[in-house]
């Protein structure tokens, strides 16, 4: 799994039948501390996140482990909504 910042969404009218009904985020990879990197990405939204939250993703087959994403073809999903991270006895991210 990944940590990801939600900074924007995406629209498709047109896709797959097994992705009719989800919602497409785009994603960038975050360090523990939040600091982006990486490219901005699509992901899958199983649990309702919005622009602006912290994520935690997951990529590959292991996307498809969802009831929302089973047998779907996605590459990324978005798992969690982080509350708080902790790293090494340090709070390094609390939502407000």
């Amino acid at each position: 799994m990944r940590i990801a910042r939600v900074v924007g969404n995406a629209v498709s009218t047109i896709k797959v039948d097994s992705l009719h009904g989800s919602k497409l985020l785009v994603v960038r990879a975050a360090s523990p501390s939040d600091e982006p990197y990486g490219e901005p990405f699509v992901a899958v939204d199983a649990v309702g996140a919005g622009e602006g939250e912290l994520v935690l993703i997951s990529e590959g087959s292991a996307g498809r482990y969802t009831p929302h994403t089973a047998d779907a073809p996605v590459d990324a999903v978005i798992l969690a909504i982080l509350d708080s991270l902790d790293v090494g006895g340090q709070m390094t991210f609390r939502k407000h």
